[in-house]
């Protein structure tokens, strides 16, 4: 809240998913503690790569961590797009979990049918590789990874994979160019 009653600029996302009575909503709340701010909207549609990698196959989803941990996400752009793509399934991880892979679902149950990279220090890459190999020994025909990075430059995925990601598209007028202007000097 304080976030947006300082804000000179709120941006309001997922214009083009989300219900526009949730959107209308928000930009209602947000109006009522910041009359003053401007309202740029925006839409992040999904990138798929290579979608004919996931098309039919049994796929392992790779989500950013701390999205699922303390976000509270059910899914991310990994589950988004291996459905898009027409995945056959979705691959429980679970049991080919190992080291601190294994601990974050213990911490966390409620992550489910997704594999969390949780964070890039040795030994998590280290669990991660180890988890996406035991997965592909296991039958996972394809990985999908929707994290921050491309995790295939850090872990060596053994069966083809694909990168999927959100892109901000600021919808109309004003644009982030317009609201930074005075800002950066523009």
């Amino acid at each position: 809240e304080i976030n947006v009653r300082l804000a000179d600029a709120i941006l309001v996302n997922k214009i083009g998913t989300a219900a526009m009575e949730d959107v209308l909503e928000v930009e209602r709340n947000a109006r009522s503690v910041n009359p003053d701010a401007t309202l740029v909207e925006a839409a992040s549609p999904l990138f798929i790569d290579d979608g004919d990698a996931l098309k039919g196959k049994r796929v392992l989803c790779v989500e950013d961590g701390p999205t699922l941990t303390h976000g509270g996400m059910q899914y991310g752009a990994a589950v988004s797009g291996a459905q898009k793509a027409g995945a056959r399934e979705i691959v429980d991880p679970r049991q080919f979990a190992v080291g601190e892979i294994a601990e974050t679902y213990e911490r966390y149950p409620e992550i489910g049918d997704l594999l969390p990279a949780m964070g890039y220090g040795e030994q998590q890459i280290a669990d991660l590789q180890e988890t996406i190999s035991r997965a592909a020994a296991g039958g996972v025909e394809a990985v999908a990874i929707g994290t921050p990075i491309d995790l295939a430059r850090l872990v060596e995925i053994p069966v083809p994979h694909t990168r999927i990601r959100y892109e901000l598209q600021v919808l109309g007028s004003p644009t982030l160019e317009d609201v930074l202007a005075p800002i950066l000097g523009g």
